[in-house]
């Protein structure tokens, strides 16, 4: 059963939602979503004339979304145009007076390697993504800091440093961090005021798009629009201090008691697709990266038996760690981390802020570990009492990291809240 939380409640009522790429696919279902509590929408794109291969225009959008409810200003955006951009904002700020939510979905993608990807190609995607972000959050971050609601949606990928994604289209993984990246960065500038975060799928999504790079096979591994529509509705409930995290689709709408997707899916019951950016499936990224070459570094292996941990400076380093951990502390992290010590008193060690309470322990962890970090046991003890910042340790080769990058740096926050006890 949905819950009803999104479906019933009319809770967007009179926001003004600001949504690059509103035109079609993602951005588009994000505002029917959105208008259908009646809110107002800000079609930012630049299709005013129909594509010969991809349906829709600023203009049939804006008449959908007026006919489930809402309120439509198309404007002829192209995110490189910092004119346009600035244009398209005071449009909506005179008419319906200010914004209260910002949607980057705007993106260009080519999946080609670093020889294949010519620099007109390369521009693009830097331009839209990386740049054309940065351009409209700037825009309309002084209009967002004025209302109650003041969300920025990025639709971009948690980081994931595993070369994997790097690899086969190096040039598009770094447009699209550089989305990504700005999340981390303007969470931390706009705490309090704005709430800064990212959404991404856990499985393609049939898009027009996706069509046009996996071919019409692609139809029955996918998800509809629906259910990161319903995602991002979800997330513009939370409250400002809900800001820097990375959420995938699937996992908060969990959050929110669904417990059957199938009524996503474009053919119930079909293997899915996963997404890009996401170790959430390590057999077929294993599989992936087996067949380009590469030694899949997570792939799971049978459990080695653990010999018993010695007391030392690392026993003592998790025990005060142990007793600094609150619920507070999981609930705000929500990550598995595991340590491959090297040296005396070294060995396998986690540390899991996903549990209650937190717990720390030797060995393996209950569950996959989000952030694999190794390095010797010298530099785990400095690294921890603050001696060591994690950031030069990863610079200089002492840290090696593997994972979830957002959720290494949320540690390292963690650290610095503890290094005057340890």
């Amino acid at each position: 059963v949905i819950p009803v939380i999104l479906f019933c409640c009319r809770r967007l009522a009179g926001c003004t939602v600001f949504i690059t790429g509103a035109s079609r696919g993602i951005g588009k279902a994000i505002a029917l979503k959105a208008a259908k509590d009646g809110a107002n929408i800000v079609i930012a794109a630049k299709t005013a004339q129909p594509h010969s291969k991809l349906l829709g225009t600023i203009y049939t959008a804006a008449e959908e979304i007026e006919a489930v409810g809402g309120k439509a200003l198309p404007c002829i955006v192209d995110v490189r145009d910092e004119q346009q951009i600035s244009d398209a904002v005071q449009k909506a700020v005179k008419k319906f007076g200010g914004i209260d939510i910002l949607v980057n979905n705007a993106s260009a993608i080519s999946l080609t390697n670093t020889l294949d990807t010519s620099t007109k190609i390369m521009d693009l995607m830097m331009n839209v993504n990386t740049r054309g972000t940065y351009l409209t959050s700037k825009a309309c971050i002084p209009y967002l800091k004025k209302s109650k609601v003041a969300h920025i949606l990025n639709i971009s990928p948690p980081l994931n440093l595993n070369p994997v994604w790097f690899k086969e289209h190096c040039a598009y993984t770094i447009a699209k961090y550089g989305m990504s990246m700005y999340v981390l960065g303007m969470a931390e500038e706009f705490k309090g005021e704005i709430a800064v975060n990212a959404l991404w799928p856990k499985t393609a999504i049939y898009t027009a798009a996706t069509e046009m790079l996996g071919g019409p096979g692609i139809k029955s591994q996918c998800r509809k629009v629906d259910i990161i529509a319903d995602a991002a509705y979800s997330i513009f409930q939370k409250p400002k201090s809900f800001t820097g995290n990375f959420v995938i689709d699937e996992n908060i709408l969990k959050a929110e008691g669904i417990q059957h997707f199938d009524i996503y899916a474009i053919k119930p019951g079909h293997p899915l697709q996963p997404d890009l950016f996401l170790d959430e499936y390590p057999e077929a990224v294993s599989k992936k990266m087996e067949s380009a070459g590469a030694v899949p570094e997570f792939k799971e292996e049978k459990p080695q038996p653990q010999p018993k941990p010695r007391s030392g400076a690392v026993e003592k380093t998790f025990r005060i760690v142990k007793d600094s951990l609150s619920d507070d502390i999981a609930k705000a992290t929500q990550a598995i981390y595991l340590f491959e010590l090297s040296g005396k008193d070294g060995g396998t060690w986690f540390l899991d802020l996903k549990s209650k309470g937190g717990n720390v322990g030797y060995g393996e962890p209950s569950e996959q570990a989000d952030v694999v970090m190794s390095m010797s046991t010298d530099d785990f003890v400095k690294m921890f009492s603050g001696k060591l910042k994690p950031t030069m340790a990863f610079m200089s080769g002492k840290l090696k990291i593997k994972g979830n990058m957002a959720l290494a740096i949320k540690l390292e926050k963690l650290m610095n809240q503890m290094n005057a006890r340890l």
